[in-house]
Protein backbone atom coordinates (compact mmCIF):
# COMPACT_ATOMS: atom_id res chain seq x y z
CA UNK A 1 0.00 0.00 0.00
CA UNK A 2 1.90 3.05 -1.29
CA UNK A 3 0.31 5.57 1.10
CA UNK A 4 0.87 3.54 4.28
CA UNK A 5 3.40 4.78 6.83
CA UNK A 6 4.22 2.86 10.01
CA UNK A 7 5.44 4.36 13.27
CA UNK A 8 6.73 2.00 15.93
CA UNK A 9 6.46 3.38 19.47
CA UNK A 10 9.71 2.39 21.16
CA UNK A 11 9.95 4.35 24.38
CA UNK A 12 9.20 2.72 27.70
CA UNK A 13 10.73 3.09 31.12
CA UNK A 14 12.26 -0.36 31.62
CA UNK A 15 10.76 -1.01 35.04
CA UNK A 16 8.76 -4.26 34.92
CA UNK A 17 11.62 -6.37 33.53
CA UNK A 18 14.28 -5.10 35.91
CA UNK A 19 17.11 -6.01 36.37
CA UNK A 20 17.55 -6.81 32.65
CA UNK A 21 15.62 -3.75 31.54
CA UNK A 22 16.85 -0.26 32.37
CA UNK A 23 15.97 3.29 31.31
CA UNK A 24 18.44 3.10 28.42
CA UNK A 25 17.51 -0.48 27.50
CA UNK A 26 13.86 -1.28 28.27
CA UNK A 27 11.87 -4.40 27.42
CA UNK A 28 11.65 -3.93 23.65
CA UNK A 29 15.46 -3.76 23.40
CA UNK A 30 16.01 -7.06 25.22
CA UNK A 31 16.37 -10.55 23.80
CA UNK A 32 13.81 -11.94 26.20
CA UNK A 33 12.13 -14.64 24.16
CA UNK A 34 14.61 -15.61 21.43
CA UNK A 35 17.71 -14.28 19.73
CA UNK A 36 15.96 -11.12 18.51
CA UNK A 37 14.73 -8.14 20.47
CA UNK A 38 11.01 -7.42 20.55
CA UNK A 39 11.72 -4.30 18.47
CA UNK A 40 13.46 -6.41 15.82
CA UNK A 41 10.48 -8.78 15.63
CA UNK A 42 8.11 -5.81 15.27
CA UNK A 43 10.14 -4.39 12.39
CA UNK A 44 10.26 -7.81 10.72
CA UNK A 45 6.50 -8.21 11.16
CA UNK A 46 5.92 -5.16 8.96
CA UNK A 47 8.16 -6.41 6.16
CA UNK A 48 6.29 -6.72 2.89
CA UNK A 49 3.43 -4.62 4.27
CA UNK A 50 5.07 -1.23 4.78
CA UNK A 51 8.19 -0.24 2.79
CA UNK A 52 11.29 0.38 4.91
CA UNK A 53 11.47 3.92 3.52
CA UNK A 54 8.02 4.50 5.05
CA UNK A 55 8.77 2.86 8.41
CA UNK A 56 9.80 4.97 11.39
CA UNK A 57 10.68 4.36 15.02
CA UNK A 58 9.76 6.90 17.69
CA UNK A 59 11.99 6.64 20.76
CA UNK A 60 13.64 8.99 23.25
CA UNK A 61 17.10 10.46 23.52
CA UNK A 62 18.26 8.04 26.26
CA UNK A 63 17.42 5.03 24.08
CA UNK A 64 18.38 6.43 20.67
CA UNK A 65 21.71 4.63 20.21
CA UNK A 66 20.43 1.27 21.46
CA UNK A 67 17.35 1.59 19.26
CA UNK A 68 19.45 2.26 16.15
CA UNK A 69 21.63 -0.75 16.98
CA UNK A 70 18.57 -3.00 17.43
CA UNK A 71 16.99 -1.96 14.12
CA UNK A 72 19.83 -1.61 11.60
CA UNK A 73 17.48 -2.09 8.64
CA UNK A 74 15.66 1.16 9.43
CA UNK A 75 17.32 4.27 7.95
CA UNK A 76 19.06 6.27 10.67
CA UNK A 77 17.05 9.36 9.78
CA UNK A 78 13.87 7.37 10.44
CA UNK A 79 14.72 6.75 14.09
CA UNK A 80 13.27 9.82 15.78
CA UNK A 81 14.29 10.74 19.32
CA UNK A 82 11.60 12.70 21.12
CA UNK A 83 13.33 15.40 23.19
CA UNK A 84 10.91 15.06 26.13
CA UNK A 85 8.52 12.45 27.55
CA UNK A 86 5.07 13.67 26.52
CA UNK A 87 2.90 10.48 26.38
CA UNK A 88 1.14 8.98 23.36
CA UNK A 89 -0.97 11.88 22.05
CA UNK A 90 2.06 14.04 21.13
CA UNK A 91 3.78 10.94 19.72
CA UNK A 92 0.76 10.26 17.50
CA UNK A 93 0.73 13.90 16.44
CA UNK A 94 4.41 13.62 15.56
CA UNK A 95 3.74 10.48 13.50
CA UNK A 96 0.91 12.22 11.67
CA UNK A 97 3.01 15.32 11.05
CA UNK A 98 5.91 13.35 9.57
CA UNK A 99 3.67 11.27 7.31
CA UNK A 100 1.62 14.28 6.19
CA UNK A 101 4.77 16.28 5.39
CA UNK A 102 5.82 13.48 3.01
CA UNK A 103 2.43 12.60 1.56
CA UNK A 104 -0.79 14.59 2.12
CA UNK A 105 -2.79 11.39 1.48
CA UNK A 106 -0.80 9.33 3.97
CA UNK A 107 -2.36 6.63 6.11
CA UNK A 108 -0.59 6.38 9.47
CA UNK A 109 -0.20 3.20 11.48
CA UNK A 110 1.00 3.52 15.06
CA UNK A 111 1.92 0.40 16.98
CA UNK A 112 3.94 -0.57 20.05
CA UNK A 113 7.39 -2.12 19.79
CA UNK A 114 7.01 -4.63 22.61
CA UNK A 115 4.21 -7.03 21.67
CA UNK A 116 4.79 -10.63 20.64
CA UNK A 117 2.77 -12.04 17.73
CA UNK A 118 3.59 -15.47 16.31
CA UNK A 119 0.98 -15.68 13.52
CA UNK A 120 2.66 -13.03 11.41
CA UNK A 121 0.83 -13.77 8.15
CA UNK A 122 -2.57 -13.34 9.76
CA UNK A 123 -1.37 -10.11 11.41
CA UNK A 124 -0.22 -8.73 8.06
CA UNK A 125 -3.54 -9.53 6.38
CA UNK A 126 -5.57 -7.93 9.14
CA UNK A 127 -3.23 -4.96 9.35
CA UNK A 128 -3.90 -4.29 5.67
CA UNK A 129 -7.66 -4.67 6.21
CA UNK A 130 -7.41 -2.07 8.98
CA UNK A 131 -5.43 0.22 6.67
CA UNK A 132 -8.12 -0.16 4.00
CA UNK A 133 -10.81 0.76 6.52
CA UNK A 134 -8.85 3.80 7.66
CA UNK A 135 -8.17 4.94 4.13
CA UNK A 136 -11.63 4.53 2.65
CA UNK A 137 -14.03 5.96 5.20
CA UNK A 138 -12.29 8.61 7.27
CA UNK A 139 -12.35 6.47 10.41
CA UNK A 140 -9.78 5.95 13.12
CA UNK A 141 -9.29 2.19 13.24
CA UNK A 142 -7.91 0.07 16.04
CA UNK A 143 -7.34 -3.64 16.43
CA UNK A 144 -9.25 -5.36 19.22
CA UNK A 145 -7.79 -8.42 20.93
CA UNK A 146 -10.30 -11.07 22.05
CA UNK A 147 -9.84 -11.36 25.83
CA UNK A 148 -8.77 -14.71 27.21
CA UNK A 149 -9.90 -13.82 30.72
CA UNK A 150 -10.98 -10.93 32.98
CA UNK A 151 -7.69 -9.01 32.89
CA UNK A 152 -7.32 -5.78 34.86
CA UNK A 153 -4.04 -4.74 33.21
CA UNK A 154 -5.49 -3.72 29.84
CA UNK A 155 -7.77 -0.99 28.56
CA UNK A 156 -10.87 -2.27 26.76
CA UNK A 157 -12.79 -1.47 23.60
CA UNK A 158 -16.58 -1.69 23.61
CA UNK A 159 -17.72 -2.70 20.15
CA UNK A 160 -21.04 -2.16 18.41
CA UNK A 161 -22.71 -3.35 15.23
CA UNK A 162 -20.75 -5.31 12.61
CA UNK A 163 -19.92 -3.82 9.22
CA UNK A 164 -18.86 -5.41 5.94
CA UNK A 165 -15.77 -7.56 6.43
CA UNK A 166 -12.38 -6.53 5.08
CA UNK A 167 -11.32 -7.86 1.70
CA UNK A 168 -9.01 -10.34 3.44
CA UNK A 169 -11.83 -11.56 5.67
CA UNK A 170 -11.31 -9.48 8.82
CA UNK A 171 -14.34 -8.82 11.00
CA UNK A 172 -14.95 -5.06 11.27
CA UNK A 173 -17.22 -3.47 13.89
CA UNK A 174 -18.21 -0.01 14.95
CA UNK A 175 -16.37 1.05 18.08
CA UNK A 176 -18.58 2.45 20.82
CA UNK A 177 -16.02 3.62 23.37
CA UNK A 178 -12.65 3.19 25.00
CA UNK A 179 -12.67 1.89 28.58
CA UNK A 180 -9.81 2.44 31.02
CA UNK A 181 -8.25 -0.45 32.93
CA UNK A 182 -11.10 -1.86 35.06
CA UNK A 183 -11.21 -3.41 38.50
CA UNK A 184 -11.69 -7.18 38.66
CA UNK A 185 -15.48 -7.04 38.98
CA UNK A 186 -15.84 -4.91 35.84
CA UNK A 187 -13.27 -7.00 33.98
CA UNK A 188 -15.33 -10.12 34.69
CA UNK A 189 -18.46 -8.37 33.40
CA UNK A 190 -16.66 -7.26 30.23
CA UNK A 191 -15.35 -10.76 29.62
CA UNK A 192 -18.80 -12.31 30.03
CA UNK A 193 -20.46 -9.64 27.87
CA UNK A 194 -18.65 -10.66 24.71
CA UNK A 195 -18.57 -7.22 23.06
CA UNK A 196 -15.47 -5.98 24.86
CA UNK A 197 -11.94 -6.45 23.51
CA UNK A 198 -8.49 -5.60 24.80
CA UNK A 199 -6.93 -2.40 23.50
CA UNK A 200 -3.58 -3.40 21.96
CA UNK A 201 -2.55 0.19 21.19
CA UNK A 202 -2.49 -0.42 17.43
CA UNK A 203 -4.12 2.47 15.54
CA UNK A 204 -4.50 3.47 11.89
CA UNK A 205 -5.86 6.70 10.41
CA UNK A 206 -5.57 9.01 7.47
CA UNK A 207 -3.33 11.93 8.35
CA UNK A 208 -6.19 14.27 7.42
CA UNK A 209 -8.58 12.39 9.76
CA UNK A 210 -6.30 12.72 12.77
CA UNK A 211 -5.64 16.37 11.94
CA UNK A 212 -9.37 17.11 11.78
CA UNK A 213 -9.90 15.47 15.17
CA UNK A 214 -6.96 17.38 16.64
CA UNK A 215 -8.36 20.67 15.32
CA UNK A 216 -11.65 19.89 17.04
CA UNK A 217 -10.33 18.49 20.30
CA UNK A 218 -6.69 19.51 20.85
CA UNK A 219 -5.80 22.56 18.71
CA UNK A 220 -2.23 22.63 20.02
CA UNK A 221 -1.65 19.19 18.50
CA UNK A 222 -3.18 20.36 15.21
CA UNK A 223 -0.91 23.42 15.13
CA UNK A 224 2.12 21.19 15.73
CA UNK A 225 1.08 18.93 12.82
CA UNK A 226 0.34 21.76 10.41
CA UNK A 227 3.58 23.65 11.00
CA UNK A 228 5.83 20.67 10.25
CA UNK A 229 6.37 20.74 6.49
CA UNK A 230 8.60 18.85 4.10
CA UNK A 231 11.18 21.64 4.29
CA UNK A 232 11.21 21.91 8.10
CA UNK A 233 14.42 20.64 9.77
CA UNK A 234 12.96 18.05 12.12
CA UNK A 235 15.37 18.03 15.05
CA UNK A 236 15.31 21.80 15.72
CA UNK A 237 11.53 21.82 15.26
CA UNK A 238 11.09 19.12 17.87
CA UNK A 239 13.50 20.80 20.28
CA UNK A 240 11.51 24.02 20.09
CA UNK A 241 7.93 22.74 19.96
CA UNK A 242 7.53 19.13 21.11
CA UNK A 243 8.36 19.83 24.74
CA UNK A 244 5.42 22.27 24.97
CA UNK A 245 2.79 19.78 23.82
CA UNK A 246 0.35 18.52 26.47
CA UNK A 247 1.36 15.40 28.36
CA UNK A 248 -1.67 13.23 27.67
CA UNK A 249 -2.52 9.84 26.20
CA UNK A 250 -4.06 9.61 22.76
CA UNK A 251 -7.03 7.74 24.26
CA UNK A 252 -7.92 10.75 26.41
CA UNK A 253 -6.90 13.43 23.93
CA UNK A 254 -8.51 12.08 20.76
CA UNK A 255 -10.01 8.60 20.85
CA UNK A 256 -12.65 8.93 23.56
CA UNK A 257 -14.53 11.64 21.64
CA UNK A 258 -13.56 10.88 18.04
CA UNK A 259 -16.45 11.04 15.59
CA UNK A 260 -15.82 7.82 13.64
CA UNK A 261 -14.16 4.79 15.22
CA UNK A 262 -13.88 1.22 13.96
CA UNK A 263 -12.36 -1.96 15.34
CA UNK A 264 -10.86 -4.86 13.42
CA UNK A 265 -11.05 -8.02 15.53
CA UNK A 266 -7.73 -9.81 15.78
CA UNK A 267 -7.53 -13.43 14.69
CA UNK A 268 -3.82 -13.61 15.43
CA UNK A 269 -2.20 -14.39 18.77
CA UNK A 270 -1.04 -11.40 20.82
CA UNK A 271 0.87 -10.92 24.04
CA UNK A 272 2.05 -7.59 25.40
CA UNK A 273 4.72 -9.45 27.43
CA UNK A 274 3.83 -7.31 30.40
CA UNK A 275 5.73 -9.06 33.19
CA UNK A 276 8.18 -11.86 33.89
CA UNK A 277 5.31 -14.35 34.15
CA UNK A 278 4.65 -13.92 30.41
CA UNK A 279 7.90 -15.72 29.60
CA UNK A 280 6.86 -19.40 30.01
CA UNK A 281 4.22 -19.31 27.27
CA UNK A 282 6.93 -18.35 24.77
CA UNK A 283 10.01 -20.32 25.88
CA UNK A 284 8.28 -23.36 27.36
CA UNK A 285 8.76 -25.22 30.65
CA UNK A 286 10.42 -28.43 31.78
CA UNK A 287 8.65 -31.40 33.36
CA UNK A 288 8.60 -29.57 36.69
CA UNK A 289 7.14 -26.36 35.29
CA UNK A 290 10.41 -24.43 35.43
CA UNK A 291 11.06 -21.97 32.60
CA UNK A 292 14.72 -21.14 32.22
CA UNK A 293 17.17 -19.32 30.00
CA UNK A 294 20.92 -19.38 30.35
CA UNK A 295 22.90 -21.42 32.89
CA UNK A 296 20.28 -22.71 35.33
CA UNK A 297 20.23 -25.94 37.35
CA UNK A 298 17.51 -27.14 39.71
CA UNK A 299 16.75 -29.76 42.33
CA UNK A 300 13.33 -30.42 43.85
CA UNK A 301 12.04 -27.13 42.51
CA UNK A 302 8.97 -26.36 40.42
CA UNK A 303 7.08 -23.56 38.74
CA UNK A 304 10.03 -21.17 38.71
CA UNK A 305 11.20 -18.68 36.10
CA UNK A 306 14.98 -18.29 36.05
CA UNK A 307 17.04 -16.23 33.63
CA UNK A 308 20.82 -16.19 33.81
CA UNK A 309 22.91 -13.74 31.83
CA UNK A 310 26.24 -15.18 32.93
CA UNK A 311 26.52 -16.75 36.34
CA UNK A 312 24.88 -20.07 37.23
CA UNK A 313 21.51 -19.93 38.97
CA UNK A 314 20.92 -22.95 41.22
CA UNK A 315 17.38 -23.59 42.42
CA UNK A 316 16.97 -25.98 45.35
CA UNK A 317 13.68 -26.79 47.04
CA UNK A 318 11.92 -23.61 45.89
CA UNK A 319 8.67 -23.07 44.04
CA UNK A 320 7.00 -20.28 42.06
CA UNK A 321 9.90 -17.84 42.16
CA UNK A 322 11.29 -15.46 39.56
CA UNK A 323 15.09 -15.28 39.67
CA UNK A 324 16.93 -13.06 37.18
CA UNK A 325 20.70 -12.58 37.19
CA UNK A 326 22.67 -9.81 35.47
CA UNK A 327 26.26 -8.68 35.90
CA UNK A 328 25.31 -6.06 38.50
CA UNK A 329 22.05 -7.19 40.12
CA UNK A 330 19.89 -10.18 41.04
CA UNK A 331 16.11 -10.20 41.29
CA UNK A 332 14.34 -12.71 43.49
CA UNK A 333 10.58 -12.37 43.79
CA UNK A 334 7.49 -14.52 44.03
CA UNK A 335 5.54 -14.97 40.80
CA UNK A 336 2.54 -13.36 42.48
CA UNK A 337 4.57 -10.16 42.96
CA UNK A 338 5.87 -9.59 39.44
CA UNK A 339 3.57 -6.60 38.86
CA UNK A 340 5.29 -4.89 41.79
CA UNK A 341 8.83 -5.16 40.41
CA UNK A 342 8.49 -1.60 39.09
CA UNK A 343 8.06 -0.43 42.70
CA UNK A 344 11.68 -1.33 43.35
CA UNK A 345 12.75 1.74 41.37
CA UNK A 346 12.44 4.09 44.33
CA UNK A 347 14.80 1.85 46.34
CA UNK A 348 17.49 1.51 43.69
CA UNK A 349 20.53 3.73 43.13
CA UNK A 350 20.57 5.61 39.83
CA UNK A 351 23.30 3.31 38.54
CA UNK A 352 20.85 0.37 38.60
CA UNK A 353 17.85 2.13 37.07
Amino acid sequence: MKNLYAFIMAGGSGERFWPMSRRRKPKHLLRLLDDRTLLETTVARLAGVVPLEQTFILTNEDQFEATCAAAPSIPLSHVIAEPAKRDTAPACALATAIARSRNPDAICAVLPADAMIHNVEKFRAQFLDAADAAGSGGAIVTIGIPPTGPATGFGYLETGEPLDPGQRGSEVLKLQRFVEKPDLEKAKAYFENGSYYWNAGIFLWRASTFLDEARRQKPELAKFIEELTASTPLKPYLAEHFVHLPKISVDYAIMEHATHLLAVLAEFDWDDVGAWTAIPSHIGSDAHGNSTRGDVVQHASSGNIAVSNGRTIALCGVNDLVVVETDDAILVCHKDAVQHVKNLQTHLPDSLK
